[in-house]
């Protein structure tokens, strides 16, 4: 029996992702640039290639495809420095993703699910998002997860740790739980993890992007496709009745 919901926030509740990239792609050129690596990052690279993943994530990637190293202490100088610039754009210009909102709302007043974020980013990150646009009152405050922030250890998806250590603190086993995840990194956590995962394309541009990323999302192992948050209770029903 489903009992609880575990929501994703980068352009899953909050349009963020593209934000988020352009503030960290600033950053990863200056890496680059002290690195001597002549390649330079848009936002939107940065979001094809990283997106579900956090900035220490895109560090990560950066030092595993250009072959160099730094030292921890200068990563987590990089990640702090990020993360204040990510978070005083999105105060200033996050929006929630289309028609999720008032999906939200029904959701709490049916008290009928536990609702939780479940997210890579940095907690203060995902708290500032889902406060500027009016959904931290749907979840508790310690039901908001964090794989940079939440675990011993910083990680990120899709690493499924954070979703384990969630289910943990709630208390419920993975089967009663169901993800939505808009990534093919947020998608391998969550199934990774035993998780029935509903696989969101709406914040994705253009019908073209979003068909590529369902058939992305599929082979990741989501169970069903939601293009529409208007869609949302149709496709829980689909996952109850599996």
């Amino acid at each position: 029996m489903i009992t609880q919901l575990l929501f994703d926030c980068d352009n899953t509740l909050v349009l963020s992702e593209e934000l988020a990239f352009e503030a960290c792609a600033e950053l990863s050129n200056e890496i680059c640039e002290k690195q001597g690596i002549p390649d330079r990052y848009t936002g939107a690279d940065l979001m094809t290639t990283f997106v579900g993943q956090n900035f220490r994530g895109v560090v990560t990637g950066l030092q595993t495809k250009y072959g160099f190293t730094l030292p921890p202490s200068e990563v987590d100088s990089y990640v702090s420095r990020e993360l204040g610039k990510v978070i005083e754009t999105l105060e200033a210009k996050a929006e929630p993703c289309v028609n999720c909102t008032p999906v939200l709302q029904q959701l709490f007043d049916s008290q009928k699910y536990g609702l939780a974020v479940v997210s890579s980013s940095a907690l203060s990150r995902v708290q500032a998002s889902v406060k500027k646009v009016g959904q931290d009152k749907f979840f508790p405050a310690d039901h908001i997860f964090s794989a940079a922030t939440s675990l011993p250890v910083p990680t990120t998806k899709p690493d499924p740790a954070i979703y384990l250590h969630a289910c943990r603190v709630i208390g419920k086993d993975p089967g009663e739980c169901v993800a939505v995840e808009d990534s093919k990194s947020g998608t391998l956590s969550a199934v990774r993890a035993g998780i029935p995962t509903i696989g969101y394309v709406g914040s994705y541009g253009g019908v073209i992007k979003q068909k590529e990323m369902a058939e992305v999302l599929k082979e990741a192992g989501v169970k069903v496709i939601m293009e529409d948050w208007t869609e949302f209770m149709d496709c829980l029903a689909k996952i109850e009745a599996l």
